[in-house]
């Protein structure tokens, strides 16, 4: 039974790599190999190709590595963490870029390298869609002064939109001088801006069709005006058992972000509350924002509603990042040097790019009818196995089922002998012989 054992071989490479070996393969990929590697996925992009910019935190085990900072561990863990950033068109929802961060950068802070970067790899005529946690006066004037097509959600706070909103005056159920959607079941608007940003020496550069659009939710603002009044209910309730109690307060941070709509009073030795009230001023900006949000345009021939539909692609990034993180097992920092860190993210990016290609072609196909996820593609096309018996010829099982159809919308050929459907291997028919009958004769 052990020479069976010992002689029957089922494996998917000819060779194991020993964690030794791996250490010395991530440690060995460098800088100009991932820059290389960025230059390919940038020769795939078409003009003014629309990519996703995002971030994602990934706790780390190791300690040393230069990256490692606490930020805001969103699982809450007692672990550092480090930033991965990483952009994918919205076409085909493929990556294209990746870098990493110290896990206590804002994303406001990260955009400048980012533009470095993909201009140093030969990103040309992108347009970069970016959430609200990268707009600020800095990074528009990036935009303006590099001549960057963007679609960048704005913060409703910001001065342009309040203006906009102001100018809207009082209105009940809806704003007037705003359009609806019939689709979206949304009202819009959008205001051209001259925008002049000082570039270097004396020059001064201006923008090239920057747009606000503006836009308004009425279920929204519902929400949100129920959501307020919740807040300040529940914050009076607290502070008046607080200052009833004598109870001490926290840290000034956590006041601000507990007690935000109210102006609390307290004695700065004993941190006991001795008044509070409401912030009035704050509280009616609150409810004139309500329900309203904003994207701002760059370079672009977008209308407000382009603009809309453009941004929303990109809450299929956050997909790809939980697929990352579950799918790639690739949620924790497993590395404790900066040349292996350098190498697993390289190789990490390499599989994100190849599960998100399988995602594609699953979502574009037939298998979406057929699979309720890609790791269903996946799981279903393991079962296949190349046996090798020592001193034999090689024998890959069957494909039967669904994985033809797999094959069909990847479009890799069955090998042969194992497709369903058998094809004779006879290349010439032959005539069946004719037995000669036996002569008969009668004695008359």
């Amino acid at each position: 039974m052990n020479n069976v054992a010992d002689n029957l071989l089922v494996r998917q490479t000819p060779r194991y790599l020993t964690p030794t070996e791996i250490t010395r393969l991530t440690q060995s990929i460098t800088e100009q190999h991932r820059m290389d590697l960025l230059r390919l996925r940038a020769a795939r992009l078409g003009k003014e190709e629309l990519c996703a910019v995002d971030s994602t935190s990934r706790s780390a085990y190791g300690s040393e590595l230069a990256d490692i900072r606490w930020g805001r561990n969103r699982e809450r863990l007692p672990l550092a963490q480090t930033t991965e950033v990483v952009v994918y068109t919205l076409s085909s929802h493929m990556p294209v870029y990746y870098r990493t961060f110290p896990g206590n950068m804002p994303d406001s802070r990260s955009l400048w390298v980012i533009l470095a970067d993909l201009e140093h790899a030969g990103f040309n005529d992108l347009v970069l869609v970016t959430d609200r946690g990268y707009d600020t006066l800095r990074n528009l004037e990036k935009y303006i002064l590099q001549g960057q097509s963007m679609v960048m959600a704005t913060k409703v706070g910001q001065k342009e939109v309040v203006q906009a909103i102001q100018g809207l005056g009082e209105f009940g159920a809806r704003p007037e001088g705003m359009t609806v959607d019939s689709d979206a079941k949304i009202y819009y608007k959008q205001y051209d801006i001259d925008y002049v940003v000082e570039s270097t020496g004396q020059s001064t550069k201006a923008s090239n069709r920057l747009r606000l659009n503006l836009y308004f939710d009425p279920v929204r603002r519902g929400l949100e005006l129920m959501e307020l009044d919740i807040a300040l209910s529940l914050q009076e309730v607290a502070l008046r058992e607080l200052l009833e109690n004598r109870g001490t307060l926290g840290e000034d941070a956590m006041i601000k972000r507990d007690y935000c709509y109210h102006n609390v009073t307290y004695d700065p030795a004993t941190r006991k509350v001795t008044a509070f009230k409401i912030d009035e001023k704050k509280v009616v900006k609150a409810r004139s924002l309500s329900g309203f949000f904003s994207i701002m345009t760059h370079g672009l021939e977008f209308g407000a509603m382009d603009a809309f539909r453009a941004y929303r692609l990109r809450d299929e990034q956050e997909k790809y990042f939980q697929q990352m993180k579950s799918q790639m097992i690739a949620d924790r920092q497993r590395n404790w040097s900066e040349e292996g860190k350098t190498g697993r993210l390289f190789i990490l990016f390499v599989s994100l790019v190849l599960t998100s290609f399988v995602r594609y072609i699953w979502k574009t196909t037939k298998l979406y009818d057929l699979f309720s996820s890609s790791l269903d593609v996946v799981d279903d096309m393991r079962p296949i196995r190349l046996i090798e018996h020592t001193n034999r010829a090689k024998v890959i099982t069957p494909f039967v089922g669904t994985q033809v159809d797999i094959c069909e919308a990847f479009g890799f050929e069955i090998p042969e002998g194992c497709a369903p459907v058998y094809t004779s291997r006879q290349k010439t028919k032959r005539k069946r012989a004719r037995t000669s009958k036996k002569s008969v004769k009668w004695d008359l």
